[in-house]
């Protein structure tokens, strides 16, 4: 096998390969299927600052926000029906990802994706034209459904298809386009409050309907994986299909080495149970660990809420919508900044930095509210200059998580499972991710309430912790060929116990046979 240049087992091979522009396109068309996502976070905050939605589905809301003028700034969206609004998508998402891990290895990853798009496409419908609160829990519900099915299919297809030269910036695609969906929602938002009559928000609502019909036309059109392809049997297509996607003939050991990592995952009868072994540990610990630190950063906090936060800090409806648009063309850029150094400077240089900005900038921002609002969330008259500050500080903390954890948060982990447990595992990594940020978007608004700017302390301290868990157990894996990554985890200092020499699902010695239990 290969890697980089690298030498495994006494050679020192890479495979051959081209980007072509058949895998750049397939793979931006794609991660498309991160627009969903994106649009979804961004839409939903801002439609919860919006006068008319709120007066329709959360009265009580509506009436703390806009007449009782003695409740605290940091209270007036505590509301546990606005709450269940927002977050019951992502309890959906967890449920219907483990699902999706079945259907994604027995059918493909194209299936899982279509499914998304469909199910997200009638969740958009019923949204857009609900007229009751349980209409638009049911179409987040299916929303959730779709994000589940997507977010499980689409990391693993990228990892899969690019070159592994430059999977780590093709697969950051899928973060580009959550954050392109998060700004595409804030500018709607924006200009949808705006209309009279006040029905902005069915458009907002029923506009996800738009990233659906992308990601189920493009789930059509897209071509499968070789990966897949194998793991259903057929290998000579697999093969037509990585010299397409390589550009070149000689796909011979690449092609070898991804029929024995099939050949090792067929004997796998339940890869879930499998996921337990000892030998797997490092890579299961990952896909917990990592989702979970990604929700931790804080970050949905200031993108679900970004309207109401600053709308809290003193800004006015329209003033907090604009500085939403603002944050999310600042996650765009430093997404890009991400794509260009993922595969130069490494992932674990992105993590630490970016870790080291969220720290610095949270005690900021923690510092700069708590001196204006103290914990009786009155601010008088919020300085101009200081909301700006209070901004500053939030951009450059979302410029560090979107170069950093943002984009590497799903690429590490789709990029490190080896075949026969790759389905199941990545099902773990996006039930965890929805897991969390089901809890934090349910408790959000109870502890802004309750711990006022210590919040922002409160995941400062959370950065800190994931700072040094990637300091001292992230081995890097940049450059490394996607069925050879278990050599990451022999080399390294922590891990290699867990993972005995010449015993691996996925490497060199994979065509000797089955896995053996550790």
């Amino acid at each position: 096998m290969a890697g980089g240049g690298i030498p495994i087992g006494g050679g020192n091979k890479e495979y051959p390969g081209n980007l072509t522009p058949f895998v750049t396109i397939t793979c931006i068309v794609a991660a498309m299927g991160g627009l969903i996502f994106g649009y979804d976070i961004g839409i939903s905050g801002g439609v919860t600052s919006m006068d008319p939605f709120l007066k329709k589905f959360f009265p009580a809301v509506y009436r703390k926000k806009n007449k009782d003028k003695s409740t605290n700034q940091y209270c007036q969206y505590d509301s546990q029906t606005l709450t269940m609004f927002t977050s019951s998508l992502y309890l959906a998402a967890l449920l219907s990802s483990l699902v999706a891990s079945t259907i994604t290895r027995r059918f493909g990853r194209k299936l899982s994706m279509l499914f998304g798009g469909l199910l997200f496409l009638v969740g958009a419908l019923i949204n857009g034209f609900a007229n009751h609160v349980w209409m638009l829990i049911v179409g987040r519900i299916l929303l959730g459904f779709g994000i589940g099915f997507a977010n499980q299919a689409v990391p693993l297809y990228l990892s899969e298809m690019a070159p592994y030269k430059y999977r780590g910036a093709l697969n950051i695609g899928f973060q580009l386009s959550i954050t392109i969906g998060i700004l595409v929602a804030n500018v709607l938002n924006y200009f949808f409050a705006k209309i009279k009559g006040g029905w902005g928000w069915r458009l907002s609502l029923g506009g996800a309907m738009v990233p659906a019909l992308i990601i189920t036309i493009g789930s059509l059109v897209l071509p499968d994986t070789p990966n897949s392809m194998i793991e259903r049997g057929d290998r000579d297509g697999a093969k037509a299909q990585l010299k397409r996607i390589r550009g070149i003939e000689d796909v011979d050991e690449e092609f070898n080495d991804l029929v024995a990592a099939s050949e090792a995952s067929m004997q796998v009868e339940n890869p879930w149970r499998n996921l337990l072994q000892r030998k797997y540990r490092p890579q299961l610990t990952m896909a917990v660990l990592i989702p979970f630190f990604q929700q931790f950063t804080g970050i949905n906090v200031i993108m679900f809420y970004a309207p109401v936060l600053f709308n809290s800090i003193g800004f006015k409806d329209d003033a907090s919508l604009m500085s939403a648009v603002i944050t999310g063309v600042v996650n765009v850029v430093a997404t890009c900044v991400s794509i260009y150094g993922v595969d130069k400077w490494g992932r674990r240089a992105l993590f630490l930095e970016g870790g080291a900005q969220m720290l610095i900038c949270q005690v900021a921002v923690a510092a700069a509210i708590g001196a204006k609002f103290g914990t009786s969330g009155n601010p008088g008259n919020l300085p101009e200059w200081y909301a700006i500050v209070v901004v500053l500080f939030i951009c450059i903390y979302v410029a560090g998580f979107a170069w950093s954890w943002g984009p590497l948060g799903w690429l590490v982990p789709s990029e490190i499972f080896p075949l026969e447990i790759r389905s199941a595992a990545q099902s773990v990594n996006v039930s965890v991710n929805m897991l969390f940020t089901f809890l934090v978007a349910q408790v959000f608004l109870i502890m802004l309430c309750h711990m006022k700017f210590g919040l922002f302390l409160f995941f400062a301290f959370f950065v800190l912790v994931m700072s040094i868990y990637v300091f001292f157990l992230l081995p890097e894996t940049k450059g490394i060929p996607i069925e050879e990554m278990d050599r990451v985890w022999k080399s390294h200092p922590f891990w290699s116990r867990f993972v005995e020499h010449g015993d691996h699902g996925n490497g060199v010695e994979m065509g000797k046979g089955a896995p053996k239990n550790v």
